[in-house]
């Protein structure tokens, strides 16, 4: 597949995007500001684990296989990743790597 800025891929998430992840979430939920009115955004939603896949748009393409993109997550906020490639053939289950979405 041919990568191009808009497209939705699946991304599954790496150990380190799941700790970011979760990190700021704890932490947003630690700052007390969740009981305050100041209208201010905090990171919720179910934790992340390594391996869960979740919808990525791509926001830039360096390469047919090399992107940027905001991927969305199971909450109000989103992942940026950067220089993700696309996952070989037959490796579409390997954390940190891009794939086109199954038909269904």
């Amino acid at each position: 597949m041919k990568a191009s800025i808009g497209r939705i891929v699946r991304y599954p998430l790496t150990l380190a995007d799941a700790e970011r992840i979760n990190k700021r979430r704890e932490d947003a939920s630690h700052s007390g500001l969740a009981q305050v009115n100041t209208g201010a955004q905090l990171h919720v939603g179910n934790k992340a684990e390594e391996g869960q896949f979740y919808p990525l748009l791509i926001t830039r393409v360096w390469s047919e296989d090399l992107v940027n993109g905001q991927v969305f997550l199971d909450g109000n906020d989103t992942l940026w990743v950067t220089s993700s490639h696309q996952a070989p053939a037959g490796e579409a289950e390997r954390p940190g790597f891009w794939s086109e979405p199954p038909r269904v």
